[in-house]
């Protein structure tokens, strides 16, 4: 009998594309190649897709949880919604936590994978109070929180997948590689990954300019910073205002055929920086979801 795949295994491996018209004559008279890394392929559409079960696994793995327990996490959207989907293939309870402020489709797509969801006020914290509350949550026994800020097992993923994908996928020949910054998961494992392969390989952040709000780059409080984010795998930052990242969420659309989030659009943003200033460059960005989560916001209209 033929051996079919499972959804789980359907995670990763996802396409790396070369943009045609964004960049320009001019960036191209440089030697430069933009490339976008489509997580929104994942099942469950986003690049927490890989860190969702990296984080199961590896915990079922160790005897931390198993199914039929109850897990607790507190999110801006993405991770939630990877870990209810995580969640119901695997036979877990997953209670989500997020500001009231966050997309319909976001929330919608949580409770359609079975998923209970606390929304929390945005006017006392957003981010912030659903951490705590997950914490609070956890201490009076009423689940597991994987805690995605803190867990090693996020990073983890992208060091055994997404990074291995993008050197095997540029044969070796990336040179920059950008990513929006959340949790800050995905840009910490592909850094460990890719500058253990070649520690000439810059790598840049994409943070929200004074001002700006744009879901999944956050720039965290000190008393707030992800313990898995560690300084010396980010080699520079560009800061990315709301208001250029919406309309190059519209351009990716239009001009590319790409249809991402407004991160992703800020990634994109920052690695057109970088290849105005440098020549003969491969740079990677990661298009991190997919652009029809974000339409009840009116970005695309």
């Amino acid at each position: 009998m033929k051996n079919y795949p499972t959804i789980e295994e359907t995670v990763g491996n996802t396409p790396l594309v070369r943009l045609q018209r964004i960049p320009g004559d001019a960036i191209a008279a440089r030697g430069n190649v933009l490339l976008a890394k489509l997580e929104g392929n994942n099942p469950a559409g986003s690049v927490k897709d890989r860190p969702a079960l990296s984080m199961i696994r590896h915990a079922e793995a160790r005897g931390d949880i198993r199914p039929g327990d109850t897990l607790i996490e507190a999110t801006s959207g993405n991770t939630g919604i990877a870990l209810a989907m995580a969640a119901a293939m695997k036979g877990y309870r997953m209670i989500l936590i997020m500001p009231d402020n966050l997309t319909v489709e976001r929330r919608a797509a949580m409770t359609a994978y079975g998923a209970e969801l606390i929304l929390t006020p945005a006017d006392q914290g957003g981010m912030e109070y659903a951490r705590d509350l997950a914490q609070s949550m956890q201490r009076e026994g009423k689940g597991k929180v994987l805690d995605q800020f803190a867990n090693p097992d996020n990073p983890r993923a992208h060091i055994d997948t997404t990074g291995p994908e993008i050197w095997r996928q540029t044969d070796g020949q990336v040179s920059h590689f950008v990513s929006a910054m959340g949790t800050t998961g995905t840009i910490m494992g592909v850094s460990t990954y890719l500058k253990s392969q070649n520690p000439g390989i810059r790598v840049v952040g994409a943070q929200p300019a004074p001002g700006s709000q744009i879901a999944g780059i956050r720039k965290w409080p000190e008393a707030y910073l992800p313990a898995i984010y560690q300084a010396d795998r980010v080699d520079e930052f560009e800061l990315i205002e709301q208001s250029a990242a919406e309309t190059m969420a519209r351009r990716l659309a239009a001009e590319e055929g790409i249809f991402a989030g407004i991160s992703s659009a800020g990634a994109l943003i920052a690695a057109l920086r970088v290849a105005e200033r440098v020549e003969n460059a491969t740079i990677v960005f990661i298009v991190c979801d997919r652009g029809d989560r974000y339409l009840s916001t009116g970005v695309f209209n």
